[in-house]
């Protein structure tokens, strides 16, 4: 187990997903920052990846600001 980011194994596990696009795709759609490495690689910070299993890190959606129209 590395200290400082997921093993291939422990992303296969997380995505579900054996090619390195296809486990980004799930990793983003998740909200998880994951970088594809020079060689293709997944990488995925382990200290990111433990907040988001405890709920700390989910992506905040914006919300559309409600506009009025001006009448003058």
């Amino acid at each position: 187990m590395s200290a400082l980011c997921l093993t291939h194994e422990e992303i296969v596990e997380v995505t579900l997903k054996h090619r390195y696009s296809a486990q980004l795709r799930v990793l983003r759609a998740l909200g998880l920052e994951a970088k594809p490495r020079p060689d293709g690689t997944v990488l995925v910070d382990r200290a990111v990846y433990e907040e988001w299993v405890r709920g700390g890190a989910r992506k905040q959606r914006k919300t559309q600001e409600k506009t009025e129209p001006i009448w003058n």
